[in-house]
């Protein structure tokens, strides 16, 4: 029951937050999307963070961890340095270009109708592989604190975000963001640190002891497929290309009233990343001691959620589960927030005329239609989909943004060409992941597609552009427009 306590409180704090956000909206496109570009640094990077902290950080990471060791913090080290890569070529471009939304960008930079249709779908394919694990992570958790069935968690998770983002879009998402970060943080680190002292020295050598061998060689073995190298290269390409392609994400930087602005906040978000990011790997060490049942047929995505109780059996084993579990339904709920927004852009503004009432009914549809997807998929790691998510991202929108930006002789034809290939490459590997048996290099290919889907999208986006005829004159006068010095604040 204190979970169901603690839970309780975290979604009326929520929806009271969210509710004050509405006192600051304007019922204006721009406002519902991007706040009307006036959200303040500090805000901002704490809301980003909020909604980058997702359920693949908090379970996801720790269960990896205790299935395939020490290797799995590659994930931590990607999710960080998306931001880095994020700061250094897409946020200062992208707020210069006076965009909303990724589909926007392209109409901007390539000046075509059917390439901006073509980015709403692959950011409504996304966005879907990014929300079910959310909402798969809310069921299992509510679950596991309180007993309900698997799909209360997952309507209700919901139902709660859609019911704060159509009422204030972005402004609420922000607020509601940046207090869901600083409740992961507090309510996944102070019981994280309490455990390590309440597992005693034995333990933690013990957690330490199980690893010691792979510190040297702290590389990623996907399914024991005897290509470490290989799936720690692709999961890297996916995780940190991947973060720069993220519609949500590359929402957010629109949020800030400068270009200078965005990569400060860029940055603030990398320092808020790493300093979460210690936490999980807790969990997952401690976890291979004390919950080892669980990484040989277990549900690895509940070590985080199980660990407090093995550890402190009793009254105050269930007191810390509430708070992380509490933690962990933060989680769902902010990145679930930014990710309907972003949906919602694409199903209204991006493919139709968008409106204030089109974008909240977008909402409601996107979050019913992840509803109903999610129920089957109790059984998908969380990380497993968000990793897909990822390498959808990276083999599309990243290579679009980059050489959108720093390229003149992109043109319509190849943007289009590398976007098909990069959508249908890594969403058909992920695909025949599932249904085929492979094994070896073939079965990381499968599994992690970034290591060939990345390039491929790349060189033929590349090798249709120069096929063509040139770009028309007024490319290079956009290009610059996103390179040009921020105009003087007064």
């Amino acid at each position: 029951m204190p979970g169901l306590v603690t839970i309780g409180l975290l979604v009326t704090a929520s929806m009271v937050i969210g509710v004050y956000g509405v006192r600051a909206a304007r019922a204006t496109t721009p406002d519902f999307l991007v706040a009307s570009r006036r959200v303040a640094p500090g805000w901002n990077a704490l809301a980003i963070a909020g909604e980058y902290v997702s359920a693949a950080s908090v379970l996801g990471l720790a269960g990896l961890m205790l299935k395939y060791g020490i290797g799995s913090l590659w994930y931590a080290v990607g999710f960080t340095a998306g931001y880095v890569v994020a700061a250094a070529l897409v946020a200062g471009p992208m707020r210069r270009s006076g965009a909303y939304t990724v589909p926007d960008f392209a109409d901007y930079r390539l000046g075509s109708r059917p390439i901006r249709r073509l980015c709403a779908v692959i950011v409504l394919v996304i966005m879907w592989l990014y929300l079910v694990p959310q909402f798969k992570g809310a069921g299992v958790v509510l679950h596991l604190v309180s007993g309900t069935p698997y799909w209360v968690g997952v309507v209700l998770a919901g139902a709660v975000v859609t019911v704060s983002i159509t009422v204030g879009g972005m402004r609420s998402a922000t607020y509601v963001q940046a207090f869901h970060y600083l409740v992961k943080l507090l309510f996944i680190a102070v019981p994280a640190v309490f455990l390590v002292v309440r597992a005693g020295a034995d333990a933690r050598s013990e957690a330490l002891r199980v690893d010691v061998t792979e510190w040297s060689r702290p590389l990623l073995d996907i399914e024991g497929a005897g290509q470490p190298l290989l799936a720690t290269w692709s999961v890297l390409l996916a995780t940190t290309l991947g973060a720069a392609g993220l519609p949500h994400v590359v929402m957010r930087f629109h949020t800030s009233a400068t270009a200078r602005t965005a990569r400060r906040v860029a940055v603030g978000v990398i320092v808020l990343l790493g300093l979460f990011y210690l936490f999980p790997a807790v969990y997952g060490l401690l976890g291979r001691v004390f919950t080892p049942g669980l990484g040989t047929g277990g549900d690895t995505d509940t070590v985080t959620i199980v660990l407090p109780g093995a550890i402190v059996p009793g009254a105050w084993g269930s007191v810390l589960t509430a708070v992380v579990a509490t933690g962990a339904f933060a989680a769902f709920l902010s990145t679930s927030s930014g990710l309907l927004l972003a949906l919602a852009g694409g199903l209204t503004h991006d493919l139709s005329r968008a409106s204030v009432p089109r974008l909240r009914r977008a909402v409601a549809a996107g979050a019913l239609v992840a509803v109903v997807l999610s129920l089957p998929a109790r059984s998908v790691d969380i990380n497993v989909a968000v990793g897909w998510a990822f390498a959808v991202a990276a083999s599309t929108f990243c290579p679009l943004l980059v050489l959108g930006i720093w390229w003149r002789g992109l043109t319509p034809a190849g943007a289009a060409a590398g976007l098909v290939a990069g959508v249908l490459s890594a969403t058909g590997a992920a695909l025949a992941s599932v249904v085929t048996e492979a094994a070896g290099a073939a079965a990381v290919l499968l599994a992690q597609p970034a290591a060939w889907t990345v390039p491929l999208a790349f060189a033929v986006m590349v090798a249709v552009s120069r096929a063509g005829p040139p770009p028309p004159a007024w490319a290079e006068r956009a290009v610059l427009r996103l390179h040009a010095p921020d105009p003087p604040h007064h």
